[in-house]
């Protein structure tokens, strides 16, 4: 999973000049608002407003913002239905893609997915074509910054974490989705604030693409994470890391 670790990484240093925020508020946004619809609006009590409320301060999100969010998903104030859309396929080189989007409108936001595989060397599949080959996991990412990395192995291990991977800048721990809430907060109590938590999708298997293919493959992965209506875009794609930094320059 290096390949797509590093992009995760590249992803989160292209999203701090203020162009990219305003399009991280605008994802969180309608995040928190759909999270507050399905469940109310109680963070203690709603696990995935919770996670997207966390996710709005490590962006530093104004206070008032999110609780407009929340008051929109929640009824007491007007604002637009979003409805949830997947979208499964596969990029060049046989990399699979599963695409989680918000939407007000299916028939603008599907076709122009579409597009986007086919201009850039994919093909959209039919629902069920990869989502078996991505698992639900809790995923907790902690700066390594003033971390001790046996300090948190102990502490999150003994919370419940699956795994915790060495990422470069990030240590990465990995939890099955019911205890993702009981090492956030075990973490928290011990100090250890993460830079993004949330319920993910990783990938059982990677495949390494170079070349053509690895170009295309950057270039469609920046297309959809651009697109206004997705809001997480997982692959299964390994990428040299000197290759997917120079893509990136």
């Amino acid at each position: 999973m290096s390949g797509h670790s590093k992009w995760s990484t590249i992803k989160r240093k292209k999203e701090k000049n203020d162009a990219a925020r305003g399009k991280v508020f605008t994802k969180l946004i309608k995040e928190i608002t759909v999270a507050a619809r399905q469940s109310g609006g109680d963070i203690e009590a709603n696990v995935r407003l919770r996670a997207a409320v966390l996710a709005a301060r490590a962006e530093n999100m104004p206070q008032a913002n999110i609780e407009r969010a929340i008051a929109r998903g929640t009824g007491d104030l007007e604002g637009v239905t979003y409805e949830e859309v997947t979208y499964e396929g596969y990029g060049p080189g046989g990399v699979a893609l599963l695409i989680e989007a918000l939407t007000d409108n299916r028939n603008r936001t599907t076709p122009e997915i579409r597009h986007a595989f086919s201009k850039h060397g994919g093909n959209m599949g039919e629902s069920g074509c990869v989502a078996w080959m991505f698992d639900q996991k809790g995923l907790i990412v902690v700066n390594k910054s003033g971390i001790d990395e046996d300090d948190l192995m102990t502490i999150a291990l003994e919370a419940g974490a699956e795994d915790i991977r060495d990422e470069e800048e990030t240590f990465d721990i990995v939890t099955a989705p019911v205890d993702f809430e009981q090492v956030r907060s075990r973490l928290s109590q011990n100090g250890i604030e993460p830079e993004r938590a949330e319920i993910s999708r990783i990938p059982q298997t990677t495949v390494e693409v170079e070349g053509k293919d690895a170009e295309q493959m950057v270039r469609l992965m920046e297309i959809l994470e651009d697109h206004d209506d997705v809001q997480h875009v997982y692959a299964n794609f390994d990428i040299d890391d000197k290759v997917l930094e120079s893509l990136n320059a």
